[in-house]
């Protein structure tokens, strides 16, 4: 692959529907992805270029550097340096609970943006690839917005809060000394699923706090 201005392409790894490269763009390094040949999705790397662009505003997502903008056949952003959240969970313990909460914290912070902006990432249920904590940042990015898309009744924050009530990442929790109780858990999601509201999203938060 050869795009202008980057060196040092290489292929990384590829996803269902693109593929991915690192390279160097302006001293620094990065990501370039592409549309896989076999895949049949439509308007993927444009969309995700969309998304982002609006994203990167509220502070959500890699850094979008540049993209095709001829045939949005590919876009770069800023490289992140860190671990997938399951991975980060297993090298904590319990020393670490207030890391993790806060790290907890924020991705939920990421989730209600895009609940209040009407966007559906369509991946929190099971983001095992899609959320990415920063070695050096210490601070969670999401990343793949390919199937990004406006709806009246975003999940994100409902999705994520199933994901972290998966047997695998409670089980982590647990061992790590976060305890919290589902029941009421999945109420407070239940009614902010219902209202959107601040007060039961807060409510969310809380029982996934170091008072748990």
């Amino acid at each position: 692959m050869r795009v202008k201005g980057v060196s040092h392409i290489a292929y990384f790894t590829h996803g269902k529907r693109g593929n991915l490269y690192t390279g160097i763009f302006k001293g620094r390094k990065i990501v370039i992805k592409s549309k896989r040949p076999e895949s049949e999705a439509l308007g993927r790397i444009e969309n995700e270029i969309r998304f982002l662009k609006i994203l990167n505003e509220e502070g959500i997502g890699p850094k979008l550097l540049f993209w095709d903008k001829r045939k949005f056949s590919y876009f770069g952003y800023a490289y992140v340096d860190g671990v997938f959240f399951p991975q980060f969970l297993e090298r904590c313990g319990r020393k670490d609970k207030s890391k993790v909460s806060r790290m907890i914290a924020d991705i939920f912070s990421q989730c209600y943006t895009l609940d209040k902006l009407g966007i559906n990432k369509e991946e929190m249920s099971h983001p095992q690839k899609h959320i990415i904590i920063g070695r050096r940042t210490k601070r969670p990015v999401l990343i793949d917005f390919e199937r990004c898309h406006y709806t009246e009744k975003p999940g994100n924050v409902t999705q994520f809060t199933s994901y972290l009530l998966s047997n695998l990442i409670h089980r982590l929790l647990k061992g790590i000394g976060l305890r919290f109780t589902r029941k009421g858990i999945i109420s407070s999601a239940k009614a902010y699923h219902k209202k959107g509201d601040r007060k039961n999203f807060d409510k969310i938060i809380s029982s996934f706090s170091l008072s748990s």
